[in-house]
């Protein structure tokens, strides 16, 4: 066998005890917990996708610790945690995330961030808060229109920056912040381009600095230049090596850019089928991939959510909950569980295990519903429809369950959990096709059931 066949051949044995794990609604589902949970037993943690308008909420001891770029691996020292060229990178806001790290001690000395990753560069950011504004100024609420609605990003520069990497010559990469001359050639031709095109209108207009933007530009890469480094030979190595990752997805399948409910989407793969790309590592083979859903539904920005409930039991969702973003402390709409959804992200993901988190949110209701099919132009599917257009015509089609009054934060194994909670999961399991063999019943990393289904 040659070097090459070798490696090979103990990457795909590293792949098989490897793991992934994606969010299977749109977001929000608690994939920080899950992560950090699972972290423990991998070697690296690599973020495939998205950038800073994602964010993860890990409780730790005690201590709430907020992510928005850096992966959770960070948390468990001596693993890598892994920035993959698939993110979109705004070194801004990392360098501000690593200070606020530093300040609760937590080791940064595994953190690598691909030399390849886009950069989020400020007029990104100025576009994306345009095109929102220009798109809700043209709001027709009789009749919709998926061109004439805000898409509700958050505003940080995710859209552009993704688009900036397709146009090519004037994206800057993370590599760029630390080869002067390549960076001043890049950012003068965005500087071109962008004061010819978006820079009039702005409000008010304004013309870009290429030497400002360029100095910025500089004083990011010398900050951030410790942790740069190609990060798909660092990982085929590692696999090679005979250590494992946990690939670590951001948004949700549901917000997926190819296959969730477009426009109403973010602009990155955010399953794992965007692992291969993001990271430059095959994932043949790879042993799980563990989907994470919330016990009941949420969703922030614009887009339909058929369930969403705007009612008292919406707002004690919400509530009890705490249904507030991580990144942006937007208030998120809630509703019941919708499962033909659900189902729609356990195959974009091909799930081999979903952890259900939230699940203690639900304590209280004497009654649970969850949509299992929906009414479109008078026929019931249970297909989740790939055009908003469509999604925004539907009609939820409910079943309803037992609810349980006891709280279940002490729970710490299955039986333990109220008959209706296990009859509530069953219906689940049987719906989607795939176990449920984590509960989490709280945000602390206790809280949590792990179970092994037969």
């Amino acid at each position: 066998m040659n070097e090459l066949a070798s490696q090979r051949a103990a990457i795909t044995h590293s792949m098989a005890r490897s793991c992934a794990v994606g969010g299977l609604q749109w977001g929000d589902e608690g994939k920080g917990k899950i992560v950090d949970l699972l972290a423990g037993g991998h070697d690296a943690v690599v973020r495939y996708n998205g950038g800073a308008n994602a964010g993860h909420t890990v409780v730790v001891e005690g201590h709430r610790v907020a992510l928005h770029l850096v992966p959770c691996g960070i948390l468990h020292p001596g693993t890598l945690a892994v920035i993959g060229a698939g993110v979109v990178v705004d070194p801004e806001a990392l360098v501000k995330e690593l200070d606020a790290l530093h300040s609760a001690a937590v080791d940064l000395s595994g953190l690598r961030v691909s030399t390849s990753a886009p950069v989020v560069m400020p007029y990104h950011i100025d576009e994306d808060a345009y095109r929102e504004t220009l798109l809700a100024g043209r709001r027709a609420p009789d009749v919709y229109s998926a061109n004439a609605e805000p898409i509700g990003t958050t505003r940080r520069g995710i859209g552009p920056a993704y688009a900036e990497k397709a146009h090519r010559a004037s994206a800057v990469r993370m590599g760029d912040l630390v080869r002067p001359k390549l960076l001043r050639k890049k950012i003068e031709l965005a500087v071109v381009l962008k004061n010819r095109s978006l820079a009039p209108m702005l409000d008010p207009p304004r013309e870009y600095d290429a030497e400002a933007l360029i100095t910025r530009a500089l004083e990011w890469g010398e900050r951030l230049a410790p942790y740069l480094c190609e990060t798909r030979s660092l990982l085929r190595a590692a696999l090679a090596d005979g250590r494992t990752a946990l690939f670590e997805g951001a948004n949700g399948a549901l917000l997926d850019i190819d296959h969730g409910g477009h426009p109403f989407v973010t602009s990155s793969t955010t399953t794992a089928l965007g692992i291969g790309p993001g990271t430059g590592v095959s994932t043949r083979g790879i042993g799980r991939i563990v989907g994470v859903m919330k016990a009941y539904q949420t969703r922030v920005g614009a887009g339909t959510m058929p369930t969403e409930l705007t009612d008292g039991v919406g707002r004690r969702i919400r509530e009890r909950g705490n249904e507030f973003g991580t990144t942006t402390g937007r208030p998120r709409r809630c509703g019941w569980l919708d499962l033909v959804a659900v189902r729609h992200g356990v195959e974009l993901n091909d799930c081999d295990a979903i952890a259900l988190t939230m699940l203690d949110v639900l304590s209280g209701f004497e009654e649970l519903c969850a949509c299992i099919a929906y009414r479109l132009d008078g026929a019931e599917t249970t297909r989740f429809p790939l055009d908003a257009a469509d999604l925004s015509r539907v009609e939820p089609v409910y079943e309803t369950f037992a609810g349980f009054t006891d709280e279940i934060t002490g729970a710490r194994s299955f039986e333990e959990l109220p008959r209706p909670a296990r009859g509530y999961i069953a219906a689940i399991e049987a719906f989607v096709g795939v176990p449920v063999e984590i509960i989490s019943v709280g945000p602390g990393r206790d809280q949590t059931i792990r179970r092994t289904v037969a």
